[in-house]
């Protein structure tokens, strides 16, 4: 299958500084490599609604069509490797981002979309940038994104991270740019959970 990158960027701001490092990783990618660049703010999602447990008991969902929903459903599921471009917001990922993949649960209860055999063995990649200098601060985020992985289980190509504060100021951070260069080259493994790593 040839490989198709989707970047989900979900800053509240348009070409922010995690917006910046994964364009600078992209620019590294193949040139037949598809990449598709959404961002969230341009694609809001309602607040989840959990249904799961409604009294009338039915789990599937249909399959959205004309939505917002429906842009990234497909997106998703066309795509080999998803990239979660996120700034470190409380020492998590951004609103956009997370309402985005409680999304994924909604998926899940979609039959037509056949969502967990689909990602399964895909890859989930995760770009960052934080206001710290200890890099430690963004362990819940990168977390989020490996048991996120793991529950298919996706492969994970762990966290760029790169270090911002005011619009741009992540191209100065010359250790990440170099991370950048390479991040995509690597061979990712298949997410585990901590309580599975031996």
């Amino acid at each position: 299958m040839t490989r198709s990158f989707l970047f989900v960027t979900g800053s509240a701001r348009t070409g922010g500084n995690s917006e910046l490092l994964a364009r600078k990783a992209a620019e590294q990618l193949p040139p037949d490599v598809e990449q598709r660049w959404l961002h969230l703010a341009d694609l809001p999602l309602p607040d989840f609604e959990d249904l799961r447990h409604e009294e009338n008991g039915a789990r599937a969902r249909p399959r959205p069509v004309g939505t917002n929903e429906a842009v990234l459903l497909d997106a998703t599921l066309a795509a080999t490797d998803i990239v979660i471009v996120s700034p470190l917001y409380w020492y998590s990922l951004s609103a956009n981002v997370k309402r985005y993949l409680d999304y994924w649960d909604a998926w899940l209860e979609t039959p037509e979309a056949a969502f967990k055999d689909t990602l399964a063995g895909r890859t989930l990649w995760g770009v960052t940038a934080l206001a710290h200098t200890e890099e430690e601060v963004a362990e819940p985020l990168i977390g989020t994104l490996n048991h996120t992985a793991a529950f298919f289980p996706m492969r994970f190509g762990g966290v760029l991270l790169g270090n911002g504060t005011r619009p741009g100021h992540v191209l100065n951070d010359d250790e990440a740019l170099a991370r950048a260069k390479t991040f995509f080259a690597q061979e990712p493994p298949v997410a585990r959970y901590p309580y599975d790593r031996a």
